[in-house]
Order: structure tokens, then sequence, then C-alpha cells
């Protein structure tokens, strides 16, 4: 396995220090995981079998990252002009 050492500012690592019970290590090697998995699925469009566990593990998917299609923001500011109406209760919705 190959180890990899990184300097950070003496800012930064005191800013992590708040953070003790985090695995940085883990941390880093799960986001390095991420972009090759993110930049073989741009390449391919598909996800191994490997793949695919780390992503549920993490509760992720490539697809996440990628950006918002034009005809789904429409679609996004066109709900935000419906009126809508305020309830007190799921009771109120189905009232006569």
């Amino acid at each position: 396995m190959v180890s990899v050492t990184m300097s950070i500012s003496e800012q930064f690592q005191e800013e992590i220090k708040h953070f003790s019970w985090i695995n940085w290590s883990e941390a880093a090697r799960e986001e390095l995981l991420k972009k090759e998995i993110f930049n073989r699925y741009l390449k391919t469009g598909e996800i191994t079998d490997e793949d695919w566990i780390f992503c549920q593990k993490i509760d992720w998917h490539p697809v996440d990252e990628l950006p918002m299609k034009e005809e789904f923001i429409k679609r996004l500011e066109e709900a935000k002009k419906e009126t809508s109406i305020r309830v007190n209760s799921i009771k109120e919705i189905f009232e006569d």
C-alpha cells in the first residue's frame, strides 16, 4: 500500500483538531476514491460492482455530482411560481 503525506497550514491543523473523532486518512481516501469512480463513470457511463458497494456504503452516486439539466431547472422555476396553501395538519387537506 502506498502512503501519501501532505502539508497543511498551521491554521488548518488547529481547525481540524476540533474534529478529533474524524479519521482524516479515511476521509481523504474516500474522497479520492469518489473522484476516481466519478471520472470512470464519465468515461464509461457504468459503475463496477465493487464501486457500487462503495457508493451504497457512503450513500453517494456519481450522478450526484453532475449539474442539473436545464429542463429540470425550468420545471423547478415553474413550480416556484405555483400557488400553495398553508395547512396546520394533514387532516385539513382531506376535509371537504
